[in-house]
């Protein structure tokens, strides 16, 4: 059984102030990925993110966005997390602003994988109780509690 807990570390979360826009945090997400030992190709990584946002918005609704990208420039599994304290626009299918956004990288090999893990991460997302907790998270200990046993 997969754990999304094992593809995420306090050092790929961020809690980002007010001001923030949607270029910049994935951009920032991405970065922080890239900084993986499971990243061989950073540049590369990055536009294959750009690539498959510009495909249609990874922005799913209830303020929840998970842009996500299966490359051959990445080895394994890579999860980083960013939090909005103040939602930003992000062109999402419902309309409305961003406030959670949970980058997934894989590999083109890692299909099932992949889906397992974006399915997970949408499932967490979606239990009000939980995006509660991650808006009121002072710190990224209390983000990353959320995710940790799941």
């Amino acid at each position: 059984m997969i754990k999304v807990s094992e593809f995420i570390s306090k050092d790929r979360i961020k809690i980002f102030e007010k001001g923030s826009e949607k270029k910049e945090i994935i951009n920032k997400l991405a970065e922080m990925i890239s900084k993986s030992d499971n990243v061989e190709n950073k540049d590369k990584f990055i536009k294959d993110i750009w690539e498959r946002e510009s495909i249609m918005s990874t922005g799913i609704g209830l303020g929840i966005a998970i842009p996500h990208a299966r490359s051959k420039y990445i080895k394994d599994i890579v999860i980083s997390i960013g939090i909005a304290k103040d939602s930003i626009e992000y062109d999402a299918l419902d309309g409305k602003p961003v406030s959670f956004i949970v980058m997934i990288a894989a590999n083109e090999s890692q299909q099932k994988e992949y889906l397992r893990v974006l399915a997970k991460v949408a499932l967490i997302l979606k239990s009000k109780k939980k995006r509660e907790k991650l808006l009121s998270a002072n710190n990224i200990d209390d983000v990353y509690e959320v995710f940790k046993l799941i």
